[in-house]
């Protein structure tokens, strides 16, 4: 089969990836760019083994992120998967590939109280000063917004795509879409939070109907990924943070706080949406370097150091 007979079958992958395996619009286009890429690159040429092999050479030196080679590469393989299963092909040319890309330990980057008890301060504040109801709308957004991520740890694409129909204030939960459209429940525990969330919805008129998003920009339309990364932007740069702030970033502080507090792991492996248990032992190693700094820094035996026993 010709390379430019596979490239013509993406349209027909990607609505099957759509339709039967009901992955999200997201996924979709991300594979659509990582096969779009592999068949620019090659061209006219053959996919062998050489071929293939240029192209991982070629990822390699362009992305820093072992996470994103590794899955544009995945991208490709299951492509070719699709057209040997259905016997458009006779066999896929990277069922031959043995790729073993050394994954770089990148550890969760958290959140110091020091700089959230700031961020909190600031969005009260902002929101005491509101001398206008839309100024007073935007603030209440902000801070229902900042302490949604942090209590409940979810990632910032499942906040901007809550619906208010996914919030039952009488069951206090939160009805969470992750990763491939699964379905999780939150408990809201935190009354404060709760009460956010109502005062929101409440002053925000635009929101009355099921369907509705929860969180609206300026136009009242959806709040995008983005508006929430520049809205920690500005509150990184109003208050002089040392640390560039991400919306992730609430989500590892929040499951590095529950480990810390003795949380067991598989109960936040729950809470987060992980499909594999080894996603969430991540956290772990935060907690043990926050263990090796405290028996470093505060141990007992540091007041006897300078004495004999």
């Amino acid at each position: 089969m010709k390379e430019e007979n596979a490239y013509k079958y993406i349209d027909v992958y990607l609505e099957d990836c759509s339709l039967r395996k009901r992955l999200s619009q997201k996924t979709i286009r991300a594979y659509k760019i990582d096969l779009e890429q592999y068949f620019n690159f090659i061209g006219e040429k053959k996919d062998d083994l050489k071929m293939i092999n240029e192209y991982i050479h070629f990822l390699n030196k362009k992305y820093s992120k072992y996470k994103t080679v590794k899955r544009k590469i995945a991208s490709i393989k299951a492509f070719y998967s699709y057209l040997e299963y259905e016997e458009i092909i006779a066999f896929s040319p990277f069922c031959k590939i043995r790729t073993k890309i050394k994954e770089s330990k990148m550890l969760p980057r958290v959140i110091q109280k020091e700089d959230l008890n700031q961020i909190f301060t600031m969005l009260f504040d902002n929101l005491d000063n509101a001398d206008t109801e839309y100024k007073k709308k935007l603030a209440l957004r902000n801070i229902t917004i900042i302490e949604l991520l942090f209590s409940t740890g979810i990632r910032i694409s499942e906040l901007c795509n809550i619906h208010t129909n996914d919030i039952s204030f009488q069951d206090r939960s939160l009805k969470i879409f992750g990763k491939g459209s699964k379905e999780r429940i939150l408990y809201l525990g935190n009354d404060q939070v709760i009460e956010f969330l109502k005062k929101y919805i409440a002053l925000n008129e635009t929101i009355s109907n099921e369907s509705g998003y929860i969180f609206l920009n300026k136009f009242n339309t959806q709040l995008s990924e983005q508006s929430v990364r520049i809205l920690l932007k500005n509150i990184e740069n109003e208050l002089k943070l040392s640390k560039h702030i991400t919306p992730h970033m609430f989500r590892h502080t929040f499951a590095t706080t529950l480990l810390e507090k003795e949380v067991d792991i598989r109960y936040i492996q729950n809470i987060l949406g992980h499909s594999s248990i080894s996603t969430t032992q991540i956290y772990t190693h935060v907690t043990y370097l926050k263990q090796k700094q405290i028996m470093i820094e505060k141990n007992p035996m540091n007041d006897y150091k300078d004495k004999n026993i």
